[in-house]
């Protein structure tokens, strides 16, 4: 009997992924629900080629261009729905910022596998997500390329013990840039990854490393880590996805040439290892492979990033809203390249941590965040 997959965020760089992955093995994977924001060519496409049973986008519309078979609605009730579509096994969730907050707390709730590509809902609502999980069964697996590198590393066992986790960072498309010429960089160049391809707002978070310290908070809820535990490295090359150090002294790498398929694929496919579209390392051909500490002026977001992980409450909810908004406007050429950390500090300046208590609150507060950021713009 093939898995079936609820694909929350089907049309982004992930959810495209996902679907790679289950049409390389028709026979094992079937996608029986879907659902994107606002939709476009692409979401209608995929209607047509993987005949969902059911369809979803999120904004409000008129419910036309299904294909026959295919039950086609709009809506936040509709949303909802399939983020806890019931014929489904697994629930991937790659949709992007605080919006995968709810669909993470409604797939967690049913007490199934939860394939999380979507940092910010650990980030901004993690204790809500592993307490929903807990409560329900539902088995929680992490998709980011370092998450999936410890969750392999510790023999995919979350709660197995460690003495530390390591978690690596290429730097992003500007840790060669002088610091001083920082301020000028556009967002064609902040956007040029050396390594990896992924969606826009990522690869801006991976310049600034505000996308490290989100996983830093994510290593946090998903291995019960405390923050003391928890180690960044720059790691140029991208080939060590992260480490885990045990208390004998041994250290275990995964590695790989870079590819988000391969944690998409084992997500779905664990404890089996299939092939991958990912090619074989050449350990001969890489040669040396560097890793250093962190540049605190360099990545100003990465400090502000750690500093919400140790004050906990709905800070982090408060950092994830200002730097989607501090981002956004970086895209849109509307402030320079250094006023991302710039706002993301005057936001959380501002704010004094609450307990995260509930959906609502964190809601309350990812508004207050974006206000807040906007009037700084």
């Amino acid at each position: 009997m093939r898995t079936r997959i609820a694909l929350i965020g089907s049309t982004g760089s992930i959810g495209r992924q996902v679907v790679n992955v289950a049409a390389r093995y028709p026979d094992l994977f079937e996608i029986v629900c879907i659902a994107a924001n606002t939709g476009g060519e692409a979401f209608f496409e995929q209607m047509q080629t993987l005949s969902p049973a059911f369809a979803v986008l999120r904004t409000e519309g008129e419910n036309t261009g299904a294909p026959r078979g295919v039950r086609f609605e709009r809506g936040e009730a509709a949303f909802e729905e399939a983020c806890a579509y019931p014929s489904a096994d697994v629930f991937f969730i790659a949709v992007t910022g605080f919006a995968g907050l709810k669909a993470a707390l409604l797939a967690a709730g049913t007490g199934k596998r939860v394939a999380l590509a979507n940092k910010e809902c650990l980030v901004a609502g993690g204790t809500l997500v592993m307490a929903a999980a807990k409560k329900s069964g539902a088995e929680i697996v992490p998709v980011d390329s370092e998450h999936s590198a410890l969750w392999q590393c510790l023999s995919f066992d979350r709660g197995a013990p460690f003495s530390k986790l390591i978690l690596t960072a290429s730097g992003g498309a500007l840790r060669d840039v002088p610091l001083e010429k920082l301020g000028g960089m556009t967002a064609k160049d902040a956007l040029a990854h050396p390594n990896w391809d992924m969606g826009a707002k990522i690869t801006i978070d991976c310049a600034t490393m505000l996308n490290k310290g989100f996983e830093v908070i994510e290593a946090m809820h998903l291995y019960n880590a405390p923050l003391d535990k928890i180690e960044v490295v720059m790691h140029r090359e991208s080939i060590v996805h992260s480490l885990v150090a045990f208390a004998d002294g041994a250290v275990l790498a995964q590695m790989s040439y870079p590819s988000m398929e391969l944690p998409i694929q084992l997500a779905l496919t664990y404890p089996a290892r299939l092939k991958a579209n990912v090619a074989p390392l050449d350990l001969a051909a890489l040669g040396a492979l560097h890793f250093s500490a962190p540049d605190p002026a360099r990545y100003p977001c990465f400090t502000l990033a750690l500093g919400c992980a140790r004050a906990g409450g709905d800070l982090p909810c408060a950092l994830n809203g200002a730097g989607e908004v501090a981002v956004c406007a970086f895209l849109q050429g509307r402030i320079r390249y250094t006023r991302i950390a710039e706002i993301v500090e005057g936001v959380l300046s501002g704010m004094q941590p609450r307990p995260a208590e509930s959906y609502v609150l964190l809601r309350e507060t990812d508004a207050r965040a974006r206000s807040a950021a906007r009037a700084l713009l």
